[in-house]
């Protein structure tokens, strides 16, 4: 019997009925597409935000940033706190002193400007930092008796006192000591993850992983030398800490990642692209709620650190964790999954996968290619997913019927039956 093409309408999809009978096939072109909102499409992760598709604009913006990082630590260095390098710092009430007054007191007193002169807090619980070079008790002292004289700091009584001036000295011994014992947390850190890492997952997600936190290990370090921050010991702690964080998102997308490519050569439905794709916009939200709720206690504790404290040691750790937090964010969804996915794409499983989607979807009449349509990806239910779909778009737009549309990135497709269960075409009813 010869076979026939009607077009039905609704409000959202238009049906082509292709065939009679128990041949007849109903495919739903979908021309009229719902509007979605952007938090709409983020809450719901269908898919609709290209990431990999645009993975190559990712890989130079992480290039920039890596470049200014490197560059700034080849050039600028860091700014290590007296605990690395060794020195000596003395603090006080600030009281109404400015830097340059405190600056020109020093001098005054040893004949030298000091290295670094700041004001840590607000208010009345303000103090001044002043920190040089390791100074033998005598200089110390007469620091202090000349600090004391010009600004008549007060003790917790309210009244002046030379108490309300204290030192602090750290040998160049003791900050090497300090430094080897960082490095060396640093590396058993990096070891034990690396370990993990390839024994939890395929040696390319391993390799994905160890480089995204390689990654936010430069750019962090980038960062501070780039603004100056001090480098303490309390840096490398939250350093530790961030790296752990950003570990922990990186293996909430590869867990999806896993989940959906799970058999993928067994199936034409999508390429191994797209299912890493798919699987970072079903993680978007949850990135984003962790990294919000991690970022607010740590702007919590900044504000206590800095403006009402004044303790250096707890802005030193917040704001590591800061900067650690938003670039561990980034990577893990637009560095880590786009690299694992290049990697992926080089091993003939990958290669073989995708030509068959790109012959099943059929050639694209505009370009003369395969083109990224998962619409027309089964022809009928039931369908082995290694047979040929029974029309392309060429064949459709021979016939004058509308050609089936492309979907919302990451939507099932659309199958429509009419009177009962659409069959094959060349399959009967038995009965």
């Amino acid at each position: 019997m010869a076979s026939k093409a009607n077009t039905t309408g609704t409000d959202d999809t238009t049906a082509v009925e292709i065939g009679t009978g128990t041949d007849k096939v109903v495919r739903a072109t979908g021309s009229v597409q719902p509007h979605h909102s952007f938090l709409s499409r983020l809450y719901t992760g269908t898919g609709a935000f290209e990431v990999i598709g645009r993975r190559k604009l990712w890989y130079g913006i992480s290039g920039v940033i890596v470049a200014i990082a490197i560059i700034s630590i080849l050039v600028r260095g860091f700014t290590f706190g007296i605990d690395f390098k060794g020195g000596t710092t003395v603090s006080m009430p600030r009281g109404d002193a400015t830097v340059s007054q405190v600056e020109e007191a020093f001098s005054q007193a040893l004949g030298h400007g000091p290295e670094t002169v700041v004001i840590v807090g607000s208010g009345s619980a303000a103090t001044v930092q002043i920190r040089s070079e390791a100074l033998s008790n005598d200089k110390t002292e007469k620091l202090r008796n000349v600090l004391f004289d010009k600004f008549q700091p007060k003790g917790p009584d309210g009244q002046a006192s030379k108490k309300a001036i204290s030192d602090s000295a750290v040998s160049s011994t003791w900050g090497g000591q300090i430094t080897k014992k960082a490095v060396i947390a640093l590396v058993v850190f990096l070891v034990l993850v690396s370990l993990y890492i390839t024994v939890r997952y395929e040696r390319y997600m391993a390799v994905a992983a160890l480089t995204t936190m390689c990654f936010d290990l430069a750019v962090t370090a980038g960062v501070y030398s780039l603004v100056g921050f001090e480098v303490t010991p309390a840096t490398v702690i939250g350093l530790l800490t961030i790296l752990g964080f950003s570990l922990y998102d990186t293996v909430i997308v590869f867990d999806k990642v896993e989940e959906n490519t799970h058999g993928f050569q067994h199936t034409a439905r999508r390429t191994f692209a797209e299912e890493a794709n798919l699987a970072i916009n079903q993680t978007f939200m949850r990135s984003i709620n962790t990294s919000l709720i991690s970022v607010l206690p740590v702007l919590a504790l900044m504000v206590v650190a800095v403006w009402l404290l004044g303790v250096g040691t707890l802005k030193d750790l917040a704001l590591v964790q800061l900067v650690g937090i938003i670039v561990g964010t980034y990577s893990s969804i637009f560095f880590a999954t786009p690299l694992l996915v290049t990697l992926r794409e080089r091993t003939e499983l990958v290669r073989t996968h995708n030509h068959r989607v790109a012959r099943r979807r059929g050639p694209d009449p505009d370009k003369g290619q395969a083109r990224g349509d998962s619409a027309a990806e089964e022809s009928v239910e039931g369908s082995d997913d290694s047979e040929p779909p029974a029309k392309t778009r060429a064949s459709f737009a021979a016939a004058g019927d509308p050609p089936p549309s492309k979907p919302a990135p990451g939507a099932r497709p659309v199958r429509q039956s009419a009177g009962r269960h659409a069959r094959p075409s060349g399959k009967r009813d038995k009965r």
